[in-house]
């Protein structure tokens, strides 16, 4: 069983939010559920969430999109400034995978990986 993990960090890199879903399944899908009710000024993501829909919902929960376009959407700004500071998601997930039980998936049951993907979080916010 493959499952991909979607996570929400804070200006510093501490976990905020997690999702699972099947391998498969696209990181748009979980986009505006990981960002729900999530006190923002400014929401970052890669060319892969770079659509209308949720530019609107980052723009009605009072945040500021920081989304490069892709070359076929239509062009919109993007603070590129800002943006570089979209290396905390990568470093965050660098710093699970050196938690042997989420880099080689040991739990069976999503329910028993999500768990231990919340334990891992608690450990990255007391360091």
């Amino acid at each position: 069983m493959t499952t991909k993990i979607h996570a929400v960090v804070d200006a510093l890199g501490n976990p905020l939010r997690f999702i699972l879903t099947p391998g498969q399944a696209s990181d748009f899908t979980q986009a505006e559920a990981l960002i729900d009710d999530l006190p923002a000024e400014h929401v970052l993501g890669d060319k892969g969430y770079d659509s209308k829909a949720l530019r609107d919902a980052i723009t009605e929960q009072g945040a500021e999109a920081v989304i490069p376009p892709r070359s076929t959407s239509p062009q919109v700004p993007c603070d590129f400034a800002l943006y570089c500071e979209r290396n905390l998601i990568e470093r965050f997930f660098l710093k699970i995978k050196h938690f042997r039980r989420i880099a080689t998936r040991y739990e069976q049951t999503s329910r028993a990986f999500l768990s231990m993907l919340y334990l891992v979080g608690t450990f990255i916010w007391i360091r």
